[in-house]
């Protein structure tokens, strides 16, 4: 009976190591939590901001309550153009033109479904996270095998979009914060 129980416990732990393996903290979780319930108590659907880390880049989300945020961030052609854009809060029309003419090799975008930050493990019958950093787009749907990564290079991924994410939440934060 005592090697019966043993064997179960030894099965259950073994089991538990993948589910484990790809556990990671979102960084951007809390960001991206805070930032929805600011756009909501601001009744505001976008938000852009300069890029603090690019003198010609900018950030730009679109937030649709309670259902996604997505978040794109790129260096543009002409930044005054953008600039002004801040400047009169047109948030929605610097997200598009981010989103649409933008450089290419430049951009960064973020399907954040659900408005939680990004997550490195599906759940069970919600949808995913995704990323796309230039032409290279990943899903974060515990799926690595038929994305052509190692799991290794998908937790890689997923540490480093996050890491870029949180930066981005972290600007457009800042701009929501700014007075008026």
């Amino acid at each position: 009976m005592k090697s019966v129980a043993l064997a179960c416990l030894a099965a259950s732990f073994a089991l538990s190591i993948p589910t484990r393996a790809l556990a990671q903290d979102s960084k951007s979780a809390p960001l991206a939590k805070q930032l929805a319930a600011a756009l909501d108590a601001a009744k505001l659907d976008s938000i852009a901001a300069k890029d603090p880390g690019s003198p010609d880049g900018f950030i730009g989300a679109l937030y649709f309550p309670g259902l996604e945020l997505l978040v794109v961030s790129a260096r543009y052609s002409a930044p005054s153009l953008l600039s002004d854009k801040l400047l009169q809060k047109n948030y929605r029309d610097v997200y598009i033109d981010l989103n649409s003419a933008s450089l290419l090799e430049s951009k960064l975008f973020v399907e954040d479904l659900g408005a939680d930050g990004l997550q490195v493990k599906r759940e069970e019958n919600k949808p995913f996270d995704s990323y796309t950093e230039g032409t290279k787009h990943v899903m974060f749907d515990s799926d690595w095998k038929a994305q052509k990564l190692s799991e290794d290079d998908y937790k890689k991924t997923f540490a480093s979009a996050d890491e870029k994410y949180s930066t981005m939440l972290t600007a457009l934060l800042a701009q929501l914060k700014k007075p008026s």
